[in-house]
């Protein structure tokens, strides 16, 4: 049946036409390009930087440990060698230990005169090998680049050296102390011995700060004053420096204890000395040192009129020739070395250095060789004597009523009256 398209009546509504679907071909998927490149990948930054490589740390570590493996082995090889000997042997020396030393004191000494390198591995060895206490003491050949085992072997073997002791008094001259050892046969003359004391023959005692520190003043005598008396234990075959060390070593040593005390009171060691010997001559008793310490400090530093030129007026150092006196200028074993009492006169320039009536304070030197007695006196005075002004001193005459008793005084008066008591007068 056809239809009226222009009728009223309601048309059908057509059905909705597909769309022809258009087939094309796929579009081919963009070739990736592949690119080759040697360095690692980077983030690139904002100032565009150039790429850094890495630095290889743990290789850095590893080199270390090798050097230090390599070092301690090269180390580990020199001690083995000298524990063992190298071989090759040095020149024969004399090695000497003295009596009483420790093993670090042998390790020292061998270090010091060439025969080992290492001290401290020597004092080892020696000690937990068993060795140590068989060691000697006494005057022993060596050599360096012997080994450990024979120098010990060298040094356990017992020395059968002479030795010879030796008595030096306090109160001692340098010259006294010098015929004490030319009388022990130890040295040949006088001369030698005080050409090495005073180190006008070369000898250098620079070792020790009190021999540094002695003035260079025009004193008769470096060494006089310094030579501490005791008693000694030497060897009978030895040279004159090894004397004199001796004596000088045992100085060092007794008046170490001091030092404290002197920096304190701001005195030097050679004015205790100086005043020390006076001390020792005057005195020489441990319960009147202090007590005559104070009548020297006393003139020395009063501000009494009478004593205004801090003099020390002392017999022991002056111009007055009492043979019944003991005087350094005099009668004493250095005037009779320089002399003087032959000569009938003690030259001038002496006399202004050592003439406690003349000299203002201590003289230039020392008269002789103080105990420690007095050197402690010299430097801590009595007080009590010092605040209640005592000057004046004098001991009894051995053939009065008071043989060798003290007696003090404030004033000349009471001084006077002393010498009379005491049986002078």
């Amino acid at each position: 049946m056809k239809i009226n398209r222009n009728s009223g009546a309601e048309q059908p509504n057509p059905l909705p036409q597909q769309p022809t679907p258009v087939h094309r071909a796929p579009k081919a998927a963009p070739v990736r390009q592949e690119t080759y490149d040697d360095t690692e990948p980077y983030e690139e930054d904002d100032e565009d930087e150039r790429p850094r490589r890495r630095f290889p740390f743990g290789c850095l570590i590893v080199l270390l440990m090798l050097a230090l493996v390599a070092f301690g082995g090269y180390k580990v090889y020199q001690f083995y060698g000298e524990v063992d000997g190298s071989g090759n042997l040095g020149k024969e020396q004399s090695v000497s230990i003295q009596k009483g030393a420790s093993l670090a004191d042998v390790s020292a000494a061998l270090k010091e005169d060439g025969i080992i390198e290492y001290d401290w591995l020597f004092k080892l060895y020696a000690k937990y090998s068993g060795n140590a206490g068989a060691l000697q003491y006494g005057k022993f050949t060596l050599r360096s680049g012997m080994s450990y085992n024979d120098i010990i072997t060298t040094l356990s073997e017992v020395q059968r050296r002479k030795t010879v002791d030796i008595t030096i008094p306090e109160g001692t001259t340098a010259v006294g102390v010098a015929k004490i050892f030319v009388n022990a046969g130890l040295v040949p003359d006088v001369d030698t011995f005080l050409n090495c004391a005073n180190g006008t023959d070369g000898s250098d005692f620079s070792q020790y700060d009190f021999w540094n520190n002695i003035p260079d003043n025009g004193r008769l005598m470096k060494c006089e004053g310094y030579l501490y008396p005791d008693t000694y234990n030497v060897f009978a075959d030895e040279d004159v420096y090894y004397y004199v060390d001796t004596l000088y070593a045992e100085f060092a040593s007794k008046t170490s204890q001091l030092a404290t005390e002197l920096s304190s009171k701001g005195v030097t060691l050679d004015d205790v000395v100086i005043l020390a010997s006076f001390i020792q001559e005057e005195a020489g008793i441990a319960s009147e040192d202090a007590k005559v310490s104070a009548c020297f400090h006393n003139r020395m530093e009063s501000t009494d009129p009478q004593w205004s030129s801090h003099r020390l007026e002392s017999n022991a150092s002056s111009y007055f020739m009492y043979d019944t006196e003991n005087n350094y200028l005099w009668n004493s074993p250095t005037a009779e070395y320089y002399g003087w009492p032959a000569a009938g006169a003690i030259p001038e320039d002496v006399l202004n250095k050592y003439d406690t009536y003349r000299v203002s304070g201590l003289p230039a030197g020392p008269l002789s060789s103080p105990g420690f007695d007095c050197l402690n006196a010299a430097l801590n005075p009595d007080q009590q004597f010092i605040d209640e002004g005592y000057y004046f001193f004098v001991t009894g005459n051995p053939s009065g009523d008071y043989p060798g008793q003290f007696f003090y005084a404030r004033t000349d008066a009471e001084h006077e009256a002393n010498c009379v008591k005491a049986g002078w007068r």
